[in-house]
């Protein structure tokens, strides 16, 4: 049974309330420099020049004043809990820069994404949070970018990882 904070169970209880859930998304990619952050609610007005919103959380060690999570346009799916498919995630981006995509299309391996929903209202309590998902697919067209995220995918994975030879099997070679 997963835990939940007492305002995040009150907010879904009420008929209707004032509280925001926030989806915040960690990637990583050995060939950045250090994180991408994101988050979904403009909470906070982060920088004037260039003028960025975003919202400040604690989440994997980030230090809210110098590494705040940056709002971005973004709708997310989180992932489900279905018994027979991985946990599988969606995060739909407005297309607002003409290079993003052929970005996103450009990694060869697939970059590491860990992500969490919090409370606008309290945004260092985690109510649930996922690791290590991969983004997997990545589609756009002139209005969105549609980034699917799971875990890494067993056809990745080398089968049979030996090869029966005689020099490493040698019993079945008798």
């Amino acid at each position: 049974m997963r835990r939940v904070s007492l305002n995040a169970r009150l907010a879904q209880d009420a008929a209707s309330t004032d509280a925001i859930d926030v989806a915040l998304f960690h990637i990583e990619h050995p060939s950045l420099d250090e994180p991408i952050r994101l988050s979904t609610d403009p909470g906070e007005r982060i920088s004037m020049d260039p003028l960025s919103y975003g919202t400040r959380s604690n989440w994997l060690g980030a230090d809210p004043y110098t590494e705040p999570y940056l709002f971005i346009l973004a709708s997310a799916e989180l992932p489900g809990d279905q018994d027979d498919a991985p946990a599988a995630a969606a995060l739909v981006l407005e297309n607002v820069d003409a290079d993003l995509v052929g970005l996103l299309r450009s990694f060869t391996d697939r970059p590491t994404v860990h992500m969490a929903v919090v409370l606008a209202s309290s945004p260092d309590v985690i109510e649930v949070e996922y690791h290590g998902l991969k983004i997997v697919g990545a589609d756009g067209n002139a209005g969105e970018i549609s980034l699917q995220i799971s875990r890494a995918p067993i056809e990745d994975e080398a089968a049979p990882m030996d090869s029966f030879t005689k020099e490493r099997f040698p019993g079945m070679f008798r």
